[in-house]
């Protein structure tokens, strides 16, 4: 019996890390906006911080399962090479804003873990961050600090509660830091959706690509995505699925190149954890990637991924 009434929601403050120039690309404030929304519609059953699940910022020796701890080290000292930096593209050049941006990654990818560890025990949880995915073992890149979700698979195979795990990646931007952290494992299956001419450059290879032309639209991303999961291999048997929900395909998305409507997001959200519940197999959702300058309009566009979670929960659907 789940001991849970709502759909289990993991939320920290610091994932809103530093405040960023307002022409800056990356909406920071995006996560506060989320989580205003998700208590807004009663999804969260206290307003604050109070009704989700906070998780505690993650340990070194976390992170450095999946990173190098030279990198791991660099992070957290405030020691990043200025050309990493760059390539990361957060303000880290002094040490106020670096701790920020450090301490934001540790409590993200924290809050993965957490979701991940609530997913396998009630079926279903969300983060209200997380899917920075362009993070590789050795440095990070494209707004992403710390890989979150290899992280979580390798602290739950380190602590034997998963063996094998699926990746369903559908943010716009191929999930090239995860691809080649599994390159090599056989029991870690990665697929990424996403925009064929968009970043990065050059793509990595995961298990399966399925790269889409500009201007991609509702109808023909749904068809090309039921036919992706229909034929997964039928003895796929994953002991979790982490899935990167990223709104960036969105039509109104600044760095985006697909024309997806939010409904086109709902029925994407739909069909992924359709197949996942159906098969029972556990699944952590991630936010992913989101670009639009409309705040309030970029909050409510991630809320969606919760909102079709939470109707899978109550067994609406």
């Amino acid at each position: 019996m789940r001991q849970a009434k709502l759909l289990p929601i993991i939320h920290h403050p610091a994932y809103d890390a530093a405040d960023l120039p307002d022409q800056h690309r990356f909406p920071m404030r995006k996560f506060r906006a989320l989580a205003e929304t998700l208590v807004a519609d009663g999804l969260v059953a206290a307003s604050g911080i109070a009704g989700f699940h906070v998780p505690a910022p993650a340990p070194e020796s976390w992170l450095a399962l999946a990173h190098s701890r030279i990198y791991v080290d660099q992070v957290l000292n405030g020691t990043l090479p200025a050309s990493v930096a760059k390539e990361i593209g957060f303000p880290l050049d002094n040490a106020a804003a670096g701790r920020a941006v450090a301490f934001r990654g540790r409590c993200a990818t924290a809050g993965t873990v957490l979701t991940a560890t609530l997913a396998l025990e009630h079926g279903i949880a969300c983060n209200t961050a997380g899917g920075s995915h362009h993070a590789r073992y050795e440095q990070g890149a494209g707004f992403c600090v710390f890989n979150d979700v290899a992280v979580a698979i390798r602290v739950l195979q380190a602590d034997h509660r998963i063996g094998s795990a699926l990746i369903i990646d559908l943010d716009v931007h191929q999930g090239d830091g995860t691809a080649l952290m599994f390159a090599n494992d056989a029991e870690i299956m990665t697929i990424s959706m996403h925009a064929e001419r968009n970043y990065p450059h050059p793509k990595a290879e995961s298990d399966i690509d399925i790269a889409l032309p500009d201007a991609t639209e509702d109808s023909d991303y749904l068809a090309r995505l039921s036919r992706l999961l229909d034929e997964l291999p039928p003895r796929l048997q994953p002991d979790i699925v982490f899935y990167n929900a990223g709104v960036d395909p969105h039509a109104e998305d600044r760095l985006g190149r697909l024309n997806l409507t939010d409904e086109g997001l709902r029925q994407r959200d739909t069909l992924v954890l359709s197949h996942c519940r159906l098969r029972n197999w556990p699944v952590a959702c991630v936010i992913g990637g989101g670009y639009s300058r409309d705040i309030t309009a970029l909050g409510r566009r991630h809320s969606i991924i919760h909102h079709v979670a939470t109707k899978f929960w109550s067994n609406v659907l």
